[in-house]
């Protein structure tokens, strides 16, 4: 049975009426297409690309990785080498809009927002043969922001979740940034600044990864962050990691390597360890049950060939 075949009939029972006249035929030419999928929060078409891998001899059920775009970006944006990976292992690769860049009160986070990707996921599920036990999602700064926030509220969804320099405290971020582009950007998804505002201050601890990490998370997350990076603080990432895993990362650590020396006075072995798929050095690396937390010698930056291996390794019972 042909890749397509499998979708046609695995998939066309369950769409609906709008569907099928929204997107009739989900496109199964190997490549990269741009689809529209009813929102199931406002009645809203929003699009997302698809991109289909090169058919295998075997039929199969193929693993989907859903890629989430960065803060100031939209679903348009390219990840080559991502998109170079997801193709050598013959994967799904989903990019969703999710509203769309950060600049507006229905992107950021919001509700909106992670429906949009559920519902393109959900798409996907449908109409091509997916490996369920197989689905990743990850992204990078406001995709690593994003890929936080899908795993910690809908984590029954994901196999593992990778999160490369991401934002896990809006209200930190904001701070940080109040009086350059991205503090104008929150603002406009906010509709004003939190100080003095605790309306506005409680929505975006709503909106922030930090507000639903804990210990309790099952999903396999891998948080990394350049210790180098002066858009989004590597406390991001260490504090998503301690509020997974309280004792991994110890708060006199954390001041180490945000301060100018050299690091970790005692680091573990795991710290200094070499990664060839990072290709970087490592200042700090571990590991709590099925998760991780890299600091590695960079900036704002992600790495996607050791991102995807991280991935690759984890599948559901």
């Amino acid at each position: 049975m042909t890749f397509s075949r499998l979708v046609w009939i695995g998939g066309i029972g369950l769409v609906s009426s709008f569907e099928l006249c929204a997107q009739a035929v989900a496109p199964m030419n190997p490549g990269r297409h741009r689809v529209e999928i009813l929102s199931s929060a406002d009645g809203s078409m929003q699009p997302s690309y698809i991109t289909v891998p090169e058919p295998r001899s075997a039929p199969e059920r193929a693993p989907l990785v859903v890629v989430l775009h960065t803060w100031s970006f939209d679903l348009d944006q390219r990840q080559p080498e991502l998109e170079a990976e997801a193709a050598a292992r013959g994967w799904l690769l989903l990019a969703p809009n999710f509203r769309g860049r950060n600049d507006h009160p229905e992107a950021c986070g919001s509700p909106l927002a992670q429906q949009d990707i559920l519902d393109a996921v959900a798409w996907v599920r449908r109409r091509y043969p997916v490996d369920d036990r197989r689905i990743y999602v990850l992204g990078l700064s406001g995709g690593g922001f994003m890929t936080m926030l899908m795993a910690a509220r809908r984590p029954e969804l994901w196999a593992a979740a990778s999160a490369w320099v991401g934002i896990s405290d809006l209200g930190d971020w904001y701070s940080a940034h109040r009086e350059d582009n991205f503090g104008r950007m929150i603002r406009s998804c906010f509709g004003g600044t939190p100080d003095g505002n605790r309306t506005i201050a409680n929505e975006m601890a709503a909106r922030s990864p930090l507000r639903y990490i804990s210990p309790q998370l099952k999903v396999p997350l891998d948080l990394a962050a350049g210790r180098s990076d002066t858009v989004v603080s590597i406390r991001h990432s260490l504090r998503a990691m301690q509020a997974l895993a309280p004792d991994a990362v110890r708060d006199d650590e954390i001041a180490l390597l945000l301060g100018s020396g050299p690091g970790l006075t005692r680091p573990a072995p795991s710290d200094t360890a070499a990664d060839p798929l990072l290709g970087r050095r490592i200042f700090l690396r571990r590991q709590a049950r099925s998760s991780r937390i890299t600091i590695f010698d960079g900036g704002h930056e992600w790495i996607a060939r050791a991102a995807v291996a991280w991935l690759a390794q984890h599948q559901k019972p």
